[in-house]
């Protein structure tokens, strides 16, 4: 694999002067041995200028967070990134690579998850190019290689997880934003390790059902909240009774045999458990038959 290697090219503001410098010696020279009608000087100094000119095009500017990749005759010769005016052989090629922190959002995708239900999922993925060698000659394109390896490790995290969790303590995509996310940002490392990119933060941006299982998914989610619901109304219920009881045998207010406790007991979860408010009825009569 090439490996970055940082180089240092030749000030520019300092061979700007050089070369303005020279120019304007041989461009003296030239006038003076064409006023003097002295051929070969003329031919001389004339190769002198063409060679001095070819040299201005050995200049290059490097802007802040910005790299410059330097190919001399096919082979890569290192990498500047400094910013500012540089010069170097004008037979080298400096192709320009951004060093900026990125971020795009992969399409909606849709996967089957965990359980095999079809969902649609897409995640946000920020991104940095650390190895200039590496993005522009291990890979054809990085940032299509950046895209695709993206959302092929984002199809491959939403097979690993259910959509939601449905055993306590199983992790799930809607669940566990924040270790999927990290689950996510490794798995997109790993892909994405040979061609020097490295992934700042991967996290999902939208996740649903699919449409055509979205509503039965919405009555299950439903029926889930309801019947937890209902546990909690149910324990409350029960401890609320149970205190009920123990304060009236502990004060002594009344006494009250099984039969009596029983009915007391039915009476308050009715009250309790009731989803609508319940009229009362005065029993006038009594619990025993005569």
């Amino acid at each position: 694999m090439i490996k970055e290697t940082e180089r240092r090219a030749l000030s520019g503001i300092g061979i700007v002067v050089l070369l303005v410098g020279l120019m304007a010696v041989v461009t003296w020279r030239f006038v003076v041995a064409a006023a003097s009608q002295n051929g070969w000087g003329i031919g001389i100094y004339l190769t002198v200028l063409i060679l001095l000119s070819l040299l201005w095009t050995g200049f290059f500017i490097v802007n802040p967070n910005q790299g410059k990749v330097l190919q001399l005759f096919g082979g890569y010769v290192g990498t500047v990134k400094a910013p500012g005016l540089w010069w170097t052989n004008p037979f080298v090629i400096a192709r320009v690579i951004s060093l900026r922190v990125r971020n795009f959002e992969t399409a909606k995708l849709k996967v089957n998850d965990h359980g095999s239900n079809p969902i649609e999922i897409a995640a946000v993925v920020v991104w940095q190019v650390v190895d200039t060698a590496e993005a522009m000659f291990e890979v054809d394109n990085y940032e299509n290689y950046v895209n695709v390896q993206s959302e092929s490790a984002l199809r491959g995290l939403a097979n690993q997880y259910p959509y939601d969790a449905h055993v306590e303590g199983q992790m799930s995509l809607s669940s566990h934003t924040q270790e999927v996310a990290e689950k996510l940002k490794g798995e997109i490392q790993e892909r994405l390790a040979k061609a020097g990119v490295r992934v700042l933060e991967a996290r999902i941006s939208h996740l649903a059902y699919a449409p055509e299982i979205a509503s039965v998914m919405l009555r299950r989610q439903q029926a889930s909240a309801i019947i937890a619901a209902r546990q909690k109304i149910v324990e409350g219920a029960v401890g609320m009774v149970e205190m009920a009881l123990e304060l009236l045998g502990k004060r002594q207010i009344v006494h009250m045999d099984e039969e009596r406790k029983a009915a007391m007991v039915s009476n308050l979860l009715v009250v309790l458990c009731s989803e609508q408010a319940t009229q009362p009825v005065v029993n006038a009569g009594t619990l025993y038959q005569g």
